[in-house]
């Protein structure tokens, strides 16, 4: 099948684009673009540099996708967007080129619903699964978990890490890294205990619940010092070694924190 697009559609014959891609009137794709198949375009979008969009993505009106980062020491450097298959990416959505300062590449992976007026500043990581409301906002460098749910408004902090399965509640400001599988909220954002339904919806059983309970119990509700915390999470991780990877995950989160952990 040819790709649909529209007369008024300004299109660089450099562009490759797959077959049964339709792009929507008065959008704008540059010369390095290329759009893998079953990717439908909405009107008035401008989508530039090295973008690469995979297959059958959602692309809402006025988006501007692969725009230059948003960063005084950029100069011009050949840096990519990279997004992924089965995306959808509501209205007005800022998603930026890396920087070669990172890894040259902004990712927004897989499966995602990124809802209006989002912004994924340059060299942002963003896994599968994840849902980020209304004017979620990323600052540059920062990774995202996969299932991670972010609230309306929330606001992320350069090089923050996001584990998997986190929420955050609406208007949350999160300036340092936070675990997999918390659930936090407030200005600036603390932890409120576990993800409970996000993580039953997702097939998490009973068991494996209060195990993360109890880990989160021991980081976080016992007073222990950090290094304390963690020898009881890694003899918890042994006591359930047989069970699940959840606790090897948290822990691998843990060590590689370099601007610390959100604490209460």
């Amino acid at each position: 099948m040819l790709s649909l697009i529209h007369a008024t559609a300004l299109v660089d014959p450099k562009a490759q684009i797959a077959p049964n891609v339709s792009i929507g009137p008065y959008s704008v794709i540059g010369a390095e673009v290329c759009i893998d198949a079953g990717t439908e375009i909405g009107p008035h979008v401008c989508i530039q540099g090295r973008t690469r969009i995979g297959r059958d993505n959602r692309i809402h009106a006025f988006c501007s996708l692969g725009g230059v980062p948003q960063d005084k020491k950029y100069a011009g450097e050949p840096t990519e967007l990279h997004i992924g298959d089965r995306n959808t990416i509501r209205e007005y959505c800022t998603l930026n080129l890396g920087t070669v300062q990172d890894a040259g590449v902004t990712r927004l992976g897989n499966d995602n619903w990124i809802m209006a007026y989002v912004h994924l500043a340059h060299d942002c990581q963003v896994g599968n699964h994840t849902v980020f409301a209304n004017s979620a906002q990323l600052a540059g460098h920062v990774h995202v978990g996969d299932w991670a749910i972010l609230g309306g408004y929330t606001g992320v902090h350069q090089f923050v890490h996001i584990g998997e399965h986190v929420m955050t509640g609406i208007s949350s400001v999160v300036t340092q890294d936070v675990p997999p599988f918390v659930l936090l909220a407030g200005s600036p954002a603390v932890p409120h205990g576990i993800n409970a339904e996000g993580l039953r919806r997702r097939g998490f059983d009973s068991a494996r619940i209060a195990v993360l309970r109890e880990a989160y119990r021991k980081l976080y509700r016992q007073g222990l010092a950090l290094q304390e915390a963690l020898g009881a999470l890694m003899a918890l991780q042994r006591e359930h070694a047989d069970s699940h990877d959840d606790l090897a995950r948290l822990l691998s989160f843990l060590a590689g924190s370099k601007r610390g952990i959100v604490r209460p």
